[in-house]
């Protein structure tokens, strides 16, 4: 039996090629055309009225046709013994029909090495690897094979991942992500510290910082200033942090180094000059010290976990979610299949057009609300944030943020005061990346409304959000203009609290005898769809006026 994910974006289609039923063919196509083979085995003589006979499946399979692929990959269980794939292999048996099959079609077997069946005879247990995957050279270089799922049969689980992306083979990304702050400032180098500070001080004191008289395109030259050279600053002075396939916790000396032990055999092996069973036999180095790590890896991880790390754990063990994004359907019911409209789908669902009829128009200035925020106010705006927090497209997380606030602290207060003077978001902090996530139980991932966006934004624009955020908060907690019964997004409550409440209001109904209901809302889309216009004129009616 074959099963496919239903959420997956690829297409299937089985092909009959022979075997009696037991060797499943399937043709796999990938949205840019691209097409590879799954064949999946089963090789086990037949009986017939009881009696085992000599047919086996793999006879009569027709494998000229079957191997016409370039990008194939067979797999299942063989029912077959030889050393050629089992180092401890107990006497060959039923091995020439594959064996031939290799040969023939130049194919490689890939296999950790491990046994992958367990039978008991006479009281003797034994073990073999019958379960594994054969495919050609250049696709067994981007196979990861894996053994140690937990099952109750008496074969084990064999999982294959293949490295493979619209059938090219995946490249290491090396995409910086960021700069090693922490390393920047620590004791060893100190003196490298100090110099790209001096270097960042003789920089900024050319450029002079904005003032009470500044205009609004000088803050946006300023905000543009400030994200072009600080990056490139950092590009300078900063080791930089890069992701690439091999950015893993577990990755140590000890496994690159046989990581380029086997690239330097399999550039061997292409110029002639070592054998396939070499690199086989260093692939399944380099997988064992892989598993050995990770073990080692989670072990420590649990032996020394805290109360809290004790969930996160739950968490790990958790499957993981949707990898792969279906055609999509809009409400209108257009299909969009290529990513450009997927995108522009999600985006219109996510962030929807105001409504017809309402006021969206924001005050044209801004008020004196920045006479009131204090440089400490702006500090606590900016400390008080996560530095685990996504940058936005710039890379400047809060960490460089921090970095540059130590060297040139004047110049962030003053961009943050003139932002609220002006009443003007500068447009750098406005171009934000949108990372599309699939919410979790939704009954159909071929509509839109099943993803969420989540934007991650400008650091130097969050904290201004934040400065403002507070001072709202403050206000409206001063003039005590919020109802009783608000929960969400004010200081010293929680949604603990608003559960605490209901609960002593349901037990005193039922105190008196009473039966209690209670009827739960939830606006759909309720902060995308918040007019500008009304809301002004509402802070207004309490007293909160632009020039405030």
């Amino acid at each position: 039996m074959t099963a496919i994910r239903r959420d997956t974006h690829l297409e299937f289609s089985e092909v009959d090629m022979g075997g009696d039923g037991d060797v499943k063919v399937f043709d796999i196509k990938y949205p840019s055309g691209t097409e590879m083979r799954l064949v999946n085995m089963y090789d086990q003589l037949r009986q017939v009225e009881g009696v085992r006979s000599q047919g086996r499946p793999a006879r009569t399979a027709r494998w000229s046709e079957i191997i016409g692929r370039n990008k194939i990959l067979l797999g299942g269980d063989w029912n077959t013994h030889s050393d050629r794939w089992d180092p401890e292999c107990p006497p060959k048996r039923d091995e020439v029909i594959l064996t031939n099959l290799m040969d023939e079609y130049d194919l490689t077997d890939v296999t950790d090495g491990e046994a992958t069946h367990m039978s008991e005879r006479n009281g003797e247990i034994s073990r073999s690897l019958i379960d594994f995957f054969i495919t050609k050279a250049m696709m067994a270089d981007n196979l990861e094979i894996a053994t140690d799922l937990a099952t109750t049969s008496d074969h084990a689980i064999v999982c294959a991942h293949l490295r493979w992306d619209e059938g090219e083979e995946v490249k290491v990304s090396r995409k910086i992500t960021g700069w090693d702050i922490d390393g920047l400032k620590s004791e060893e180098e100190k003196e490298n510290y100090e110099k790209a500070k001096k270097y960042w001080e003789d920089k900024s004191s050319e450029r002079p910082v904005l003032t009470e008289k500044s205009s609004g395109e000088e803050l946006q030259k300023e905000a543009e200033w400030i994200q072009w050279n600080f990056v490139n600053h950092l590009n300078r002075c900063c080791k930089k942090v890069k992701v690439c396939a091999r950015s893993k916790r577990w990755w140590n000396e000890e496994i690159a180094e046989n990581r380029r032990m086997l690239d330097s055999l399999k550039r061997a092996r292409r110029r002639g000059e070592a054998t396939q069973q070499q690199v086989k036999k260093q692939r399944s180095n380099v997988r064992r010290i892989i598993r050995q790590s990770k073990r080692k890896m989670w072990q420590d991880f649990l032996s020394l976990a805290t109360q809290d790390q004790v969930w996160q754990a739950l968490r790990y063990t958790k499957p993981g979610g949707q990898q792969t994004m279906k055609a999509l359907k809009s409400r209108e019911g257009v299909v969009a299949e290529s990513w450009e409209d997927k995108a522009e789908l999600i985006k219109e669902e996510a962030f929807p057009k105001p409504l017809k009829g309402v006021e969206r128009k924001a005050q044209e200035e801004g008020g004196g609300m920045w006479k009131k925020i204090t440089d400490e106010d702006i500090q606590l705006a900016l400390f008080d944030q996560s530095v685990k927090k996504a940058p936005g497209l710039d890379r400047l997380g809060f960490k460089a943020i921090r970095l540059l606030w130590e060297w040139d602290a004047s110049r962030i207060i003053a961009i943050v005061k003139i932002t609220f003077r002006l009443g003007i978001h500068p447009r750098v902090w406005k171009e934000v990346r949108g990372v599309v996530i699939p919410k979790p139980n939704k009954p159909d991932y071929g509509v839109a409304k099943a993803y969420r966006v989540i934007t991650l934004l400008n650091c130097l624009g969050k904290v201004v959000e934040k400065v403002a955020a507070n001072a709202i908060a403050e206000e409206c907690e001063r003039r005590q203009l919020l109802h009783d019964g608000q929960f969400g997004c004010r200081k010293r409550r929680s949604a603990i609290d608003a559960v605490g409440r209901l609960m002593k209001r349901v037990e005193e109904a039922w105190g008196r005898g009473n039966t209690v209901a209670v009827l739960l809302m939830d606006v759909k889309g309720a902060f995308p769809h918040v007019a500008k216009g009304n809301l002004i004129k509402k802070w207004k009616k309490w007293g909160l006026k632009p020039t405030w």
